[in-house]
């Protein structure tokens, strides 16, 4: 246990006379969801009983690890799998409510791996007097805090015409390219929603397509369209709800948002967070996250 604005000697004649007051509540437990504390209605007790001996209000850390949950995506009528986890570290700060900090981690290994999908399911398309996309390959590295998205594809857009009652169909321009898009990951006002700052950088395109790239609306829709794809991705993988146990949702806001390398180029997107729960609930976040450990 630790305690702040105690010295030793005082702290123990404390602890000493509490622990002959309530024996039956040391032992020195840990528990199976990785917490350890006594348990935090007793932590309020100990605090306010160390008031009664002349020591300071006590401050006791808890931390409680979030068991691995994985989050099912479709891309392609394909199963993705992402798998979030997480931290809270409580500090009783007084006998009602307790401020505590979150950290949220999530695996993107798989979605990464099906990033060409991914893009080709929301960018392609065939349009016989319009434009035709084709997503041809698309990677997502990490380059904290931040990721690059690689994206080749094939670009054609065709006009159509009707001569002496005829349907004729003129490609106007097309080719291969290849665009870098740095994705830097970044909290919305309200601090509950993760957004995506996205930053052009190559761009390597045949003839007068790298023209329409840099300096056309061609440029912009493929680059906010493969910012909203992956971004969209990434809400489901970090929704709170569908990662935090019951006790704590709706307490927590988002500070910041950062990517990182997992190892292997893997990459993993970790929210920092914070806010504050009454005891009530945190006897409430230590059942529930007991009851997922025992369901794995």
């Amino acid at each position: 246990m630790q305690s702040e604005g105690l010295d030793g000697s005082s702290f123990y004649r404390g602890y000493a006379a509490i622990r002959k007051m309530i024996p039956s509540a040391f032992g020195g437990r840990g528990t199976a969801d990785g917490s350890s504390f006594l348990c935090p209605s007793l932590v309020v007790v100990l605090c306010a009983a160390l008031g009664a001996f002349g020591v300071p209000v006590c401050a006791q850390n808890l931390t409680f690890k979030i068991p691995p949950q994985k989050i099912p995506l479709k891309i392609k009528e394909q199963a993705v799998t992402i798998t979030a986890w997480g931290v809270v570290s409580l500090q009783v700060k007084d006998k009602d409510t307790s401020a505590f900090k979150l950290e949220l981690d999530a695996d993107l290994s798989e979605l990464q791996q099906d990033m060409t999908d991914l893009l080709s399911s929301q960018l392609d398309k065939e349009d016989a007097c319009g434009e035709r996309i084709a997503i041809q390959q698309a990677q997502l590295v990490p380059v904290p805090p931040a990721s690059l998205a690689t994206v080749q594809l094939h670009y054609e857009r065709w006009a159509c015409a009707k001569i002496l009652g005829k349907d004729k169909s003129k490609r106007l321009v097309g080719g291969n390219a290849l665009i870098e898009i740095k994705l830097t990951p970044a909290i919305e006002k309200d601090n509950t929603e993760l957004r995506l700052v996205p930053e052009v950088g190559k761009i390597e395109a045949d003839g007068s397509l790298g023209e329409l790239l840099r300096s056309g609306t061609l440029g912009d829709m493929l680059r906010d369209k493969i910012r909203s794809s992956i971004l969209s991705a990434l809400e489901k993988g970090t929704n709170l709800s569908a990662t935090l146990p019951p006790a704590i949702q709706g307490h927590a806001t988002i500070q910041n948002a950062e990517f990182k390398d997992a190892g292997g180029g893997k990459l993993l997107v970790v929210l920092n967070g914070e806010g504050r729960i009454s005891q009530q609930e945190i006897q409430a976040l230590s059942k529930q996250i007991k009851e997922r450990v025992a369901a794995k």
